[in-house]
């Protein structure tokens, strides 16, 4: 006798939010360390052909961007499963390298897309510290030591030499945007790597997402009204809630700060 019951398709959902890497001491960040397991956990489930992946990351560290990359697109392989990315207010910089693991990828029409580059920012002390009457001090062994030391004057060669490896980041970069991407990517007069970000609608002229939309919506659209979508997220542990809500008000304070910095580059 056949069963007048259709079998509920299964979509393990994975949601990595936050900026990317070690982003202070009570502050959860996405790293690869964190995502290790419940990535593998929702690969691992058996009668699933898909897994989803929400992002809503503005970046962070290339080099755990990169891991959580890597490791998505190896656990697609060997579980023989496709994946679904949904961008939700910003897949931007590291968070659009991850995004690259999809083998789709969705967004909403305002979400924040792109920046495909990479910065670093400092500030430069050297004249504050001659006005209050500070004198800086260095020893080093190894000439480049303190190379881009902000108490001390620039040079030229610091400069250039950090320019050389951004240059291999941005390469990096590049590569795994247009491995992901391929003839999907639409060629105009945008340089798409210039560091730029675009909204939902334009990365899909730009062929930088697939097409507009929020999870919920689309993977009804994809499995029916009926799929169980079984959710994989990092929870926040009992002891991290109890430490950041401690007396450390100022470490809490700077981390909250240099978090809000990297969102606010995204109007958020």
């Amino acid at each position: 006798m056949f069963s007048i019951f259709k079998k509920k398709k299964i979509v393990p959902h994975i949601k990595l939010s936050g900026i990317i890497g070690n982003v202070g001491k009570f502050k959860q960040g996405i790293d690869f360390a964190g995502q290790e397991s419940i990535i593998s956990k929702a690969f691992s489930v058996k009668k699933a052909t898909h897994v989803a992946i929400t992002i809503n990351s503005p970046g962070g560290s290339p080099v755990q961007s990169h891991l959580i990359y890597n490791y998505i697109r190896q656990q697609a392989e060997k579980n023989k499963k496709k994946v679904i990315v949904f961008a939700e207010d910003v897949a931007a910089s590291g968070g659009y390298l991850i995004a690259c693991s999809g083998d789709e990828i969705f967004a909403n029409s305002s979400s924040i897309i792109g920046s495909i580059g990479v910065i670093y920012s400092s500030f430069g002390f050297t004249e504050l510290i001659k006005k209050i009457g500070v004198e800086r001090r260095v020893h080093t062994a190894g000439k480049n030591k303190s190379t881009l030391d902000p108490f001390l004057e620039e040079k030229k060669e610091d400069i250039e030499r950090l320019k050389n490896i951004q240059l291999d980041l941005h390469k990096n970069f590049i590569d795994v945007v247009e491995e992901s991407r391929g003839s999907k990517l639409k060629k105009s007069e945008i340089e798409l790597f210039s560091g730029e970000f675009w909204s939902g609608n334009k990365a899909k002229e730009l062929g930088l997402i697939d097409e507009i939309g929020d999870a919920d919506k689309i993977l009804k659209e994809k499995f029916g009204e009926d799929v169980i979508i079984k959710k994989f997220e990092k929870s926040k542990s009992w002891l991290s809630k109890k430490l950041s809500s401690s007396n450390d008000h100022l470490d809490q304070l700077s981390n909250l700060l240099e978090e809000k910095s990297v969102w606010q580059r995204y109007g958020l």
